[in-house]
């Protein structure tokens, strides 16, 4: 059984933090600290900026060889070319000038001529100038953590991979290779993970090879412009990731505020804290959040509805039952008092009535209240209309007394609805028991169907003295009871018409009642349409 009201089984925790709004900065967040990460990796433009500084070094080895083929040489005496030790070590001063890059010269022999990074000094010492990694501005720890991340990301597994860097036995390779006439060119990694990218040409005149250059160069210049792109990225990243957050909140609130408010307007009216609680009306958002606000406002007007209707069938069937009830009260008392035998029969036959009303009236009303539940828990399925007209007429033509109305079919054509067969038929009988009840003897009441576009027409019509003035939508209420002249009064509880509304309109269709009148405006009898839907 559902509990409308009172202290509800379960209570809704009350949140610090909306688990709504979480979840959406997870979403949201989440794409967009993947996407950063993978832009941030640059690991194509990466690899193409290495390639290019690698090939760049190779150039620049091929234009040193050049430079000392043509100015760094001298003939000896047997005229053959070999290189001059002084302009050699001028040349590469001045080439190292312009380009900053570390060039060793070596002779055929593999012999070191100069080395851009060596200085003579007094007494034949020689003094090794080691450059020193550009700043980097560590100051804020926002710069820290950057500075973090870059290293981090600098760790690229391809680098990993290469070679070691081992500046006497790797710059031997380099050189070897170029005595051979090769230009060689290689990426190294040293001993702390920072890329090295060394070159080396021959130096030849008349393809004779005299020596050879190496060039080496740290990856300083690209791990500098890969921080900058980084950089840069990562102010777009911020700037996005605080739109975004910012974003998500509005989404959130837009979405969690009503909801919040929704669900505490549901709670307040479950609580039955009075009928005055409204639902917050949101509808003219124009969104999901506004079809749940007017759904939810129907949900709570039908719920009222309901109950109002309810309170008021109670009334009204306690009206009902305290008339005989106090009948038979009256009957019973004043029986207990009479002494005359012919007097307390007839008293007798009060009390006996009154009870079959009220035995009438609380099996009426019993199957009333279950109709809603009934109704709600079958399911409508294609019945034949015009057969179970036809057979609602040959069941009363078989059973009606002699001088009883008839009932005839009359226009039938075949009509399928969709509906509930045994409620229909409660419908028709309840239609037709009416209006045989306002007949004469052989009396004819016409019941006829026809199609009226997508809908099926049923009327019953009889020759009775027709409804009051006034009436035609008041029969439709409960316990209402206009009866015949010369009837005996609580023949009839007053549910039937009110019954048969509910079915038909709990099936989508619509009931309505009208008086017969001739051309004079003279009332012939009753007429009830039913329009149901077709299948």
């Amino acid at each position: 059984m559902v509990k409308l009201f009172g202290q509800p089984t379960g209570r809704r925790r009350q949140r610090r933090f909306s688990l709504l709004t979480l979840r959406i900065l997870a979403i949201n967040m989440l794409a967009l600290i993947v996407l950063g990460v993978g832009v941030l990796y640059l690991g194509r433009y990466q690899d193409r900026l290495i390639q290019s500084e690698l090939e760049s070094l190779r150039a620049e080895a091929r234009l040193f060889s050049g430079v000392l083929s043509d100015s760094g040489t001298v003939r000896d005496i047997e005229l053959r070319y070999r290189l001059d030790p002084a302009k050699s070590r001028n040349l590469i001063r001045r080439l190292v000038e312009t380009t900053g890059i570390r060039t060793r010269l070596y002779d055929r022999t593999g012999g070191l001529f100069g080395d851009s990074h060596q200085l003579g000094g007094q007494g034949g010492y020689i003094i090794e100038v080691e450059p020193l990694p550009p700043p980097r501005n560590h100051i804020g720890w926002l710069n820290r953590a950057f500075d973090w991340i870059d290293d981090t990301i600098d760790a690229w597994p391809g680098r990993s991979l290469l070679p070691l860097w081992q500046d006497q036995a790797s710059v031997a390779d380099q050189m070897g290779q170029a005595l051979e006439g090769n230009i060689a060119g290689a990426l190294w990694q040293d001993a702390e993970g920072r890329l090295v990218l060394s070159a080396a040409a021959p130096v030849a005149s008349f393809r004779e090879i005299l020596g050879a250059v190496v060039l080496t160069k740290n990856g300083a210049v690209i791990d500098e412009s890969l921080r900058q792109v980084r950089l840069d990225i990562v102010k777009i990243f911020v700037v996005a990731l605080a739109v975004t957050v910012l974003l998500s909140l509005y989404l959130s609130g837009a979405i969690g505020r009503p909801i919040r408010k929704l669900a505490t307007a549901a709670d307040r009216v479950r609580h039955g804290l009075g009928r005055a609680q409204t639902i917050p009306d949101f509808a003219s958002r124009g969104d999901e959040i506004g079809d749940l606000s007017a759904a939810l406002r129907d949900m709570t007007q039908a719920l009222t509805d309901r109950m109002d209707a309810t309170e008021r069938f109670a009334a009204d069937v306690a009206h009902e039952l305290k008339n005989p009830l106090t009948s038979a009260k009256s009957a019973i008392e004043t029986a207990a008092k009479v002494e005359d035998p012919a007097q307390r029969v007839r008293l007798l036959q009060i009390v006996q009535h009154d009870l079959t009303r009220m035995d009438r009236l609380i099996g009426d009303i019993s199957n009333a209240s279950r109709l809603d539940a009934e109704l709600a828990r079958e399911r409508s399925e294609p019945v034949d209309l015009t057969a179970m007209l036809q057979a609602l007429v040959e069941v009363h033509e078989s059973t009606r007394d002699d001088g009883a109305p008839h009932v005839t079919l009359q226009s039938a054509v075949p009509l399928t609805v969709r509906g509930i067969d045994t409620r229909l038929f409660q419908v028709f009988q309840n239609l037709v028991g009416n209006a045989l009840s306002f007949s004469q003897p052989d009396d004819t009441v016409r019941v006829e169907a026809r199609r009226d576009g997508g809908h099926a027409l049923v009327t019953v019509e009889d020759d009775g003295p027709g409804i009051p003035e006034g009436k035609l939508e008041t029969i439709f209420e409960r316990f209402y009871s206009e009866r015949p002249k010369g009837e005996r009064f609580g023949q009839h509880s007053g549910l039937g018409l009110s019954i048969s509304k509910q079915i038909v309109e709990a099936l989508g269709g619509q009931i309505s009642a009208s008086n017969r009148n001739d051309a004079t405006g003279r009332v012939h009898g009753a007429r009830f349409t039913v329009r149901l839907p077709l299948a």
